[in-house]
């Protein structure tokens, strides 16, 4: 018995074949650019958008979120270490790295927040192995789905482009499972490959299985609903709104998209989107312009100030944005004035209803008693972070059903719905 496999390449929907290793798995593809099964909760969502931004590589939360109230970060740090003089927003505590100065506003307006200290329970320094953990979330049971992927089916949203995925780098665990979920390399080239006037394929694939067996027919049907969805999204020409200037970069035009999903009222319950080259252990440089960290982190600071301005506060009033990364790194600085694999890390939230203009931490210090293995020590499980998220403002009851064993965390970091 077999069943179509669809998958994306290089942003286009391609057809291929693969057993069905059992009518009782229904399994459309889990991590492929298609994956779908039968879905009997109920259908409708008026939560959040939930977008989830990957750091990855190893953000340096360290620099992103300066400690600049612990004296132990300078001594750590003499040559990459961010000067007090130099923060943006600092409180005596902590402050922004002066390459975020594009979300200052963001910041002082009480949308965009950080939270530190933050990691996963069984901490790695593989880059493999900890995006894999921190993906799955789910770590000492027997769940091989994603996060977002258990997040899609307990909120019971059932629509082609529900769950999507955006841009060169795809982080398909994060849908792993049964919910209907797509990756794109973008919007405008998300076809089927080889479809044309001449060559009516999506035609053709839709009349195939028009007649099939529902368990042959559901990936088929999947991919022309999602086909379908988008192309009427690109109907119309986007401009960003309010002036909104997109930076020419990968993320700028994946964000770019999840803004247009978000406005022309697709469905988006949730996106993913990768950023890549944080893994700076040479070069992460110092604080100020053609250094390695500062212009990675303008570049990020630029793409984020552009979707919260294309989105406007209406649109930002339901939208919630945070960022992940599988690990930070170490706090000692190396003699290639760069910073090793470590731990402890900060995250980012950005949303209509986050309560920002601040760093929220147990901070646990980085005196050298402090510090895990030469770690900042993580004293909040990440999950615990978007726990707080997906119960206040994506109506997630049970947090169990998400992130098994593990509690809200009670910060205070948005309101509720």
């Amino acid at each position: 018995m077999t069943i179509s496999a669809l998958r994306l390449d290089c942003g286009e929907l391609v057809v291929s074949r693969r057993g069905l290793l059992g009518a009782a798995a229904l399994t459309g593809l889990a991590g492929a650019g298609v994956s779908t099964e039968l879905a009997y909760a109920a259908p409708g969502y008026t939560g959040d958008t939930l977008v989830v931004l990957s750091l990855h590589g190893g953000f340096d939360g360290l620099s992103a979120l300066v400690p600049i109230g612990d004296p132990d970060y300078y001594k750590a740090r003499p040559a990459i270490g961010v000067p007090k003089a130099q923060v943006i927003a600092g409180d005596g505590t902590f402050g922004l790295h002066p390459a975020l100065a594009p979300l200052l506003p963001l910041w002082t307006s009480g949308k965009l927040a950080g939270v530190h200290a933050v990691g996963q329970p069984d901490p790695t320094r593989s880059h493999f192995a900890a995006m894999e953990a921190m993906e799955n979330a789910a770590p000492g049971t027997s769940l091989r789905t994603g996060w977002l992927g258990r997040m899609l089916g307990v909120t019971g949203a059932t629509g082609a482009l529900a769950g999507v995925s955006v841009g060169a780098a795809m982080p398909d665990r994060l849908f792993a499972g049964p919910a209907p979920s797509v990756s794109m390399a973008s919007l405008d080239k998300f076809t089927l490959a080889g479809d044309s006037a001449s060559r009516p394929r999506a035609a053709a694939l839709r009349a195939m299985y028009a007649d099939a067996p529902l368990l042959q027919a559901l990936p088929a049907q999947a991919a022309d609903q999602a086909l379908t969805a988008s192309a009427a999204v690109r109907a119309s020409a986007y401009t960003p709104a309010n002036g909104a200037v997109y930076p020419d970069t990968e993320l700028g035009a994946a964000l770019r998209d999840v803004a247009r999903l978000i406005k022309a009222k697709a469905g988006l319950v949730t996106a993913a989107v990768d950023c890549g080259d944080w893994d700076m252990h040479e070069g992460l440089g110092t604080a100020v312009k053609g250094q390695r960290m500062y212009d990675n982190l303008t570049d990020l600071a630029l793409a984020l100030a552009a979707f919260a301005a294309d989105l406007g506060p209406d649109g930002m009033s339901s939208v919630t944005l945070l960022t992940i990364s599988e690990f930070g790194r170490r706090v000692q600085e190396n003699g290639s004035r760069g910073a090793d694999h470590g731990h402890g890390n900060a995250m980012l939230l950005l949303g209509g209803n986050v309560r920002g203009g601040k760093v929220y931490a147990k901070w646990p210090g980085l005196a050298p008693g402090a510090l895990v293995a030469g770690d900042l020590a993580a004293t909040t499980d990440y999950r615990s972070v978007i726990g707080e998220i997906l119960q206040k403002r994506c109506g997630v009851g049970s947090l169990a059903q998400v992130f098994p064993g593990v509690a809200p965390s009670s910060f205070g970091l948005t309101t509720a719905r």
